[in-house]
């Protein structure tokens, strides 16, 4: 059930996030999620969206350098613990999470979490096996 992942090497300098983010926006796209990391000389731009196709083509156009990742979404609720809860289940297993980053949606009382992690599919039968649930792309999507 895993989320296609959108990476983008943004130039880190003034005006360039806003450029991607306007492309996708005149283009209809809506962001979920986002994630910025970077360097001095360049940021990676990690974002869910909508329409994921679609902004790979906006941004081909636009003659950005991307990536796709799979990642998983998981829907916890928003209380002191759960996040907690769902990390220590990967770790009692051996899973590794290389980043994550959270984000809230329109639905009160749920947060969602996108974890990066080696094996998309074994992390998400560990999270399923402890209660914990796994949003799929479409479920993500339309939030």
């Amino acid at each position: 059930m895993a989320i296609d992942q959108i990476s983008i090497f943004v130039e880190n300098s003034p005006g360039r996030l806003a450029e991607v983010t306007q492309t996708l926006g005149a283009a209809g796209i809506d962001l979920r999620a986002m994630s910025i990391a970077d360097t001095m000389d360049f940021g990676i731009l990690r974002l869910i969206v909508n329409e994921p196709a679609r902004a790979l083509e906006v941004l081909k156009a636009a003659q950005c350098v991307f990536s796709v990742t799979p990642v998983l979404a998981v829907s916890v609720a928003d209380k002191p613990g759960n996040l907690a809860r769902a990390l220590s289940a990967l770790a009692a297993e051996g899973v590794s999470v290389e980043y994550a980053y959270a984000f809230i949606a329109r639905q009160r009382g749920n947060a969602y979490v996108i974890f990066r992690v080696e094996d998309n599919e074994r992390a998400q039968a560990i999270l399923e096996k402890n209660g914990i649930q796994v949003v799929n792309s479409d479920e993500l999507y339309a939030l």
